[in-house]
């Protein structure tokens, strides 16, 4: 029996990216996945690489309708909260518009979701959630001041979601990307004005020399997803090749 067979996992904001490499890795264990986006189109595609096992819906994150819509295709084993990167900017240069819709997105509504997962039974006992936030969380990244005045918020939330959900039988957890060779990252590093040069400037600060594959994220967060991780909880785990020197 493979690792995830039978079991059934929510991914938002999985349509591409590093929710649709954790999806790859769980539909590869024998896991039926439901994956979401804002956009129509690229879900339909993701459905139809993960295989028979896989379904998907369009929502956006941030309409205080998602939560609900989503418990429709349950009951889950789990989830992984995915929103994607927020616009980047320095702070002080950034509208009123873009932090509140950023804060409705990333922060509100992963809270409503968590809010809505853990409330009656739409989650198994001995299910866990995942946020996929950003090293961001543990130090400054120039240029994204909305996710690093964001996503620091919702990783000290954990463990105060940990001491929630624990009695329940359920486990939440952080994973915190580094520098990994998605669509989001290359538009990062284009927008440097050298793509090329941008990407050799922080291979060099990575210990491990390059970045990193989707795939390599994936296989970890589907691990703390499984019950193999059951007792892993309140915490956020760092994935960045060594990057980030903070212990």
């Amino acid at each position: 029996m493979t690792l995830h067979q039978g079991r059934r996992y929510l991914l938002t904001g999985a349509s591409a990216g590093l929710g649709f490499a954790t999806a790859q890795v769980l539909a590869a264990q024998g896991a039926s996945t439901v994956v979401s986006s804002r956009d129509a189109s690229r879900v339909d595609r993701a459905v139809a690489d993960l295989g028979p096992l896989a379904t998907g819906f369009a929502g956006d994150l941030g309409d205080p309708h998602f939560a609900t819509a989503a418990m429709a295709h349950g009951p889950f084993d789990g989830a992984l909260i995915s929103v994607g990167g927020p616009s980047a900017g320095r702070a002080l240069a950034l509208a009123d518009e873009q932090w509140i819709h950023a804060y409705e997105t990333i922060f509100l509504g992963s809270i409503r979701l968590i809010r809505t997962l853990c409330d009656g039974e739409h989650l198994t006992r001995g299910s866990a959630i995942a946020l996929v936030l950003s090293t961001s969380a543990r130090t400054n990244i120039p240029g994204l001041a909305i996710s690093n005045g964001l996503r620091p918020g919702l990783a000290m939330l954990i463990s105060d979601i940990a001491d929630e959900i624990g009695p329940l039988g359920l486990r939440i957890l952080g994973l915190l990307p580094g520098r990994f060779d998605t669509e989001r990252v290359r538009t990062l590093d284009t927008a440097s004005g050298n793509s090329a040069a941008s990407r050799e400037s922080f291979a060099r600060q990575i210990p491990l020399g390059r970045y990193g594959d989707p795939a390599e994220f994936g296989s970890v967060a589907a691990f703390m997803l499984s019950r193999d991780a059951s007792y892993i909880t309140g915490t956020s785990i760092t994935i960045d090749g060594g990057m980030i020197r903070l212990p």
